[in-house]
């Protein structure tokens, strides 16, 4: 028979593995060009981005290059990478 220390030990390591080996929950982002609506006026035009537009660019960052293969978006991404630096939004360089 073990002793009370002893599985206690047992347990807390068995605890362990199962939180080292559980999946880490991974964050989807659902790629929506209406979300960045509060960025029109500085896309678009020549006003400084909002907070929530960063915020806005900063969700969507992931979903840049599908935008660009996009031909109703492909005029407006010149400006789109100016605006996310002037955010410190990093956008990913596509092929």
């Amino acid at each position: 028979m073990m002793t009370k220390p002893a599985c206690v030990f047992l347990c807390s390591v068995a605890v362990l593995l199962l939180l080292i080996g559980a999946p880490t929950a991974v964050e989807s982002v659902t790629c929506d060009p209406s979300q960045l609506f509060p960025c029109a006026g500085s896309i678009k035009g020549s006003s400084p981005p909002s907070s929530q537009c960063c915020a806005a660019l900063r969700s969507q960052s992931p979903c840049f290059c599908q935008y660009m293969k996009n031909p109703k978006l492909a005029p407006f991404i010149s400006r789109a990478r100016q605006v996310a630096a002037i955010c410190r939004v990093s956008l990913p360089s596509c092929k």
